[in-house]
């Protein structure tokens, strides 16, 4: 029996808890994230803080190294390098190019703004000076990429997140994460320079050695990275796995140089992944794979298990003027005045954001995250390196708000997706409800279905009926969208992405035509298939809205029933 040793060290219970969680995640994950809409990275913290030194006790980071908060930055630095490499390859044809207004209004005025409101939320708050709070807002001015992750991709951005949106906020945070030295170094030169050596420093230290060096080798980088991959690949040198994972190795490689010169590292691997990817052709080639998206969904389980496991909950309290209610304080304001009255108020500069329910949906999903983390363990790194530093209670301080400021944005915007969709489901009924009354009280149209022939009629954009052979009952219509009744259900089931619908155990299927970018969806609601059609039963012309059926044998449902939406108002 001697023979026989259970192991219970760390080093053997991380692997299984990590490897089981994600494991167990992974097999009800389309119902977390396709019906329950849950964040996959609340749901990891979670799991860190029950299994933490301050639950369980199962895992205790501090018994790994013996500077956690080192450990931390670098698991986080990885994190974000490969992280915005993904997204900066994921990003259209010289995205950069043509949004240069967007981008320029969102990485320098927005971010600037989101800067000094934060420091000024974090200075009244904890009762510090403004200056130290600058150095705290600074590692919160850039939105976080891995968090925003849940909201801009996935079933539910598919279907209510233009296309456009998602890639301007996708653009935005890979390039603000990096960005965040420029501000972090603004204040702590500040606190150990005069005020002109400080700023003189900044511009020659932080703008030119930092930022612009690392743009520039990251242009070059991508550029020569691209033309070298192009060449294997018509070489027949390179084989499908190689390929695939080119854009992980070539962060890894930046942000490795980069720490070794001393640059910065996060911005390099964002420029480098859109000089990479700038013609299209690495994205069109490893657009529908998959190996870049389970990746960042691993990396990002992983983190925020991990994340769970080091919030300082002892930290949290007078000693350090960290009371709870003062930390409930600053993040219920930080998420409501951080970032969405700029956002809202300055829309209209800011080309890729078109109306202003998109830049409510910009100016909330503004997550604090991996980053935040990143810059704090910075701070504290230089203040305690620069001992004749002016940094008071910021060394002490700094860490503790961060984690509960980033905790506070995992839970609100983990939750915010639910909340809304369990409201329009409520508002949809009520809608449903009073238009079933309506249709009873009504004599239904019929249309005399005529083999062979198809058939169509013009429908006005307020128009709360639908006329269409074979289908009985419709909801109500908005701007935005129709609702198609195979029969009169109490509750209409949504569903955007008809691909995996069955209308034989649907009672209802909602088409939501708001997105112009969609020209036309074609449901075939014998074989309960849905497609993107444009085949002869598509009928769009000028600037209407128009329906097409071809009947099947009277009297029942169509056979197939196209939408074309064709420059719609959805205002």
């Amino acid at each position: 029996m001697s023979e026989i040793q259970i192991h219970t060290d760390q080093l053997q219970v991380v692997p299984a808890l990590l490897g089981g969680f994600i494991f167990i995640l992974g097999l009800c994950s389309l119902i977390v994230k396709e019906r329950l809409y849950l964040s996959e990275t609340l749901l990891a913290t979670i799991f860190g803080i029950a299994i933490g030194p301050y639950a369980l006790n199962w895992i205790d980071p501090s018994d790994w190294s013996s500077d956690e908060k080192a450990l931390s930055q670098e698991f986080s630095r990885y994190a974000l390098a490969i992280k915005v490499m993904i997204a900066g390859v994921t990003l259209p044809k010289k995205y950069f190019m043509r949004e240069w207004k967007s981008m320029g209004m969102l990485l320098l005025p927005v971010m600037s703004v989101m800067w000094l409101v934060g420091s000024a939320i974090v200075k009244f708050t904890f009762n510090i000076s403004f200056l130290h709070a600058l150095a705290i807002g600074a590692c919160m001015a850039p939105t976080d990429l891995v968090l925003a992750n849940g909201i801009l991709k996935g079933i539910f951005a598919e279907s209510h997140v233009p296309r456009h949106l998602r890639n301007v906020l996708t653009a935005e945070s890979g390039a603000n994460d990096g960005l965040g030295y420029l501000m972090l170094f603004f204040a702590l030169y500040l606190m150990r320079m005069p005020g002109g050596q400080a700023i003189g420093t900044w511009f020659y230290a932080t703008w030119g050695y930092k930022i612009l060096l690392s743009i520039g080798i990251g242009i070059v980088a991508g550029f020569i990275a691209r033309k070298a991959l192009r060449y294997a690949e018509a070489a027949g040198w390179v084989d499908k796995e190689s390929f695939l994972s080119a854009s992980i190795t070539l962060a890894l490689l930046l942000a490795g140089v980069c720490r070794i010169i001393g640059t910065d590292d996060i911005l390099c691997c964002f420029v480098a992944a859109n000089s990479f990817t700038w013609d299209d052709w690495f994205r069109v080639e490893t657009k529908d794979k998959g190996l870049q998206e389970t990746l960042i969904s691993l990396i990002s389980l992983s983190f925020f298990i991990y994340f769970g496991t080091i919030i300082p909950w002892s930290a949290y309290t007078s000693a350090n003027m960290l009371n709870p209610w003062r930390i409930v304080v600053a993040i219920i304001l930080m998420m409501c005045l951080r970032r969405l009255p700029v956002i809202v108020l300055s829309y209209k500069f800011i080309p890729a954001i078109r109306t202003w329910q998109e830049a409510l949906f910009a100016g909330w999903f503004g997550p604090i995250g991996v980053s935040a983390i990143f810059y704090s363990v910075e701070a504290i790194k230089q203040l305690e390196e620069k001992k004749h530093s002016n940094g008071g209670r910021v060394k002490d301080i700094v860490y503790p708000i961060i984690c509960a400021i980033v905790f506070g944005s995992v839970i609100v915007h983990g939750v915010t997706v639910p909340l809304v969709l369990m409201g329009k489901r409520v508002k949809t009924t009520l809608s449903a409800s009073a238009s079933s009354i309506w249709n009873q009280s009504n004599r239904r149209m019929s249309v005399r279905s005529l083999s062979g022939q198809r058939r169509s009629r013009k429908l006005d954009r307020g128009d709360s009926q639908s006329y269409m052979p074979g289908i009985s009952a419709v909801s109500t219509a908005d701007k935005r969208g129709l609702s198609f009744y195979t029969s009169s259900p109490p509750e209409p089931e949504y569903n955007n992405d008809l691909r995996n619908t069955d209308t034989n155990n649907t009672e209802a299927v909602c088409i939501n035509i708001g997105d112009n970018n969609a020209e036309a969806v074609g449901v075939n609601l014998r074989s309960s298939t849905a497609e993107v059609a444009f085949n002869d039963t598509l009928v769009s012309e000028d600037n209407g809205l128009y329906i097409a059926g071809q009947s099947g044998a009277p009297p029942s449902l169509p056979e197939r029933v196209v939408i074309a939406n064709k420059n719609v108002d959805a205002k």
